[in-house]
């Protein structure tokens, strides 16, 4: 029995002009850099660094995670985009099957940690105030901030969904993960898509469409509530504890916490893309995962500056 349970139907968006369509999906992808932007300015300030420096560093993380997450989607789960429909890598439009704007979807959490690294890199070459790993130490904050309100992006856009929950007590229907757009009009014989879905939730006349659609995990929530606590852990060590001056301690401990919760919540995640792989129990996200930890504990215990930072 669901102690909890409803039905996820939402809005994903507001339609602008033609096919273009105002995501709330991106909105939190907005939110995530604006709240970080914050997060950082807090900082820079705390330790009286130059906000000179603030703005370049965040349009290098922007474009670092948003090209490092697009590209390890396709290498990770979807390759055949390459060679199918290589334009829609880079671009927010599908070409394949008829011109339509998409948005940014398909962007890899994995992807995004090592173009964020690489960006990070390439943003202390031209920025020499502070070392790489003190850039990296107190961005991964912003970054842990951000993950909260990119996985309720997930949540809106019914992706990224958990397996079947059984009997478990909390359990969501993904109206829209179910039923396709073309399918879910054809079924209902209503032309307009949200409104055709809402019909299934809301007319007893599709009771029996509703009644297919199984009860799963929303695995993006729990990684969204997880990630609250990631985030303020790591600001109390940042705030609160000496180990703020430990050059890659909190780099270390972000790799640590953050891919923790990962490994664990891909329990109860339904496979990610057409070639994932299920090796020894464990999916493409956990064993992805498996390098970033054990990067983490590195940093936390044994990496040891070559030259004190000053």
């Amino acid at each position: 029995m669901h102690l909890l349970k409803f039905d996820w139907n939402p809005l994903t968006g507001i339609d602008i002009i033609g096919n273009f369509k105002l995501h709330f999906y991106s909105l939190m992808w907005i939110v995530a850099f604006v709240v970080g932007w914050y997060i950082m300015k807090r900082i820079f300030t705390k330790e009286k660094i130059s906000i000179t420096y603030l703005d370049p560093l965040f349009i290098y993380t922007v474009v670092a995670t948003m090209i490092g997450a697009r590209l390890g989607h396709v290498l990770f789960y979807q390759s055949e985009l390459i060679s199918e429909d290589f334009f829609s890598i880079f671009l927010p439009f599908k070409f394949k099957g008829g011109f339509e704007f998409t948005g940014f979807q398909g962007l890899a959490s994995h992807g995004a940690a090592i173009g964020i690294i690489i960006g990070m890199y390439l943003y202390r070459k031209k920025y020499k105030y502070k070392s790489l790993l003190w850039v990296l130490d107190r961005v991964v904050i912003s970054v842990a901030s951000g993950s909260i309100f990119i996985r309720i992006g997930n949540f809106i856009n019914s992706e990224i969904i958990g397996e079947k929950s059984g009997d478990f007590a909390l359990g969501v229907r993904f109206i829209q993960d179910y039923y396709y757009k073309s399918q879910i009009t054809q079924l209902t014989g209503i032309k307009d898509v949200q409104k055709a879905y809402n019909a299934v939730t809301d007319n007893p006349q599709f009771a029996e469409l509703l009644e297919q659609v199984p009860y799963r995990h929303p695995a993006q929530l729990y990684e969204s509530f997880c990630y609250i606590f990631v985030f303020l852990i790591l600001w109390y060590f940042y705030s609160k504890t000496p180990k703020r001056d430990q050059t890659g301690y909190l780099f270390g401990l972000f790799l640590v916490l953050l891919w923790t919760v990962r490994f664990f919540v891909e329990f109860v995640k339904e496979p990610q893309g057409d070639e994932y792989i299920n090796w020894f129990g464990l999916q493409t996200g956990q064993w992805l995962s498996i390098p970033f930890i054990i990067i983490g504990l590195y940093f936390m215990f044994s990496y040891k500056p070559k030259v004190p930072v000053k």
